[in-house]
């Protein structure tokens, strides 16, 4: 049986963290630094979905006779966005949701233009 002597030394300070300069790192760090505009960050999604995402479908679906499904992403991807935001998501959460939704309607809107 090992017994904790008086002469034992407790590391107190942190583990030395490798600094990466890779792209997940500073998305990460600027997630983090965005913590207190959480509610500005919830409002500039709303907004720019309502202006610019929710009308992708009806252009789509009208002019370039794309399936219904892009319907029912966008209003998916805008309403997980309220739910996340009213429901006090985190600022993580917050960011990468918008962020999916940016990259999932430009995608739709490549693939049914194209």
């Amino acid at each position: 049986m090992a017994t904790l002597t008086a002469s034992a030394q407790w590391n107190t300070k942190a583990a030395v963290k490798s600094k990466s300069n890779n792209l997940i790192s500073k998305w990460t760090a600027f997630m983090e630094s965005q913590s207190g505009n959480k509610t500005l960050w919830f409002l500039v999604s709303l907004v720019v979905q309502g202006v610019f995402f929710l009308p992708v479908p009806a252009v789509l679906i009208y002019y370039f006779d794309a399936p219904v499904l892009v319907l029912a992403v966008t209003l998916t991807l805008f309403f997980a966005n309220i739910i996340a935001g009213m429901g006090g998501a985190g600022i993580r959460t917050l960011l990468r949701l918008f962020a999916a939704s940016i990259i999932i309607h430009t995608l739709m809107v490549l693939v049914c233009i194209v």
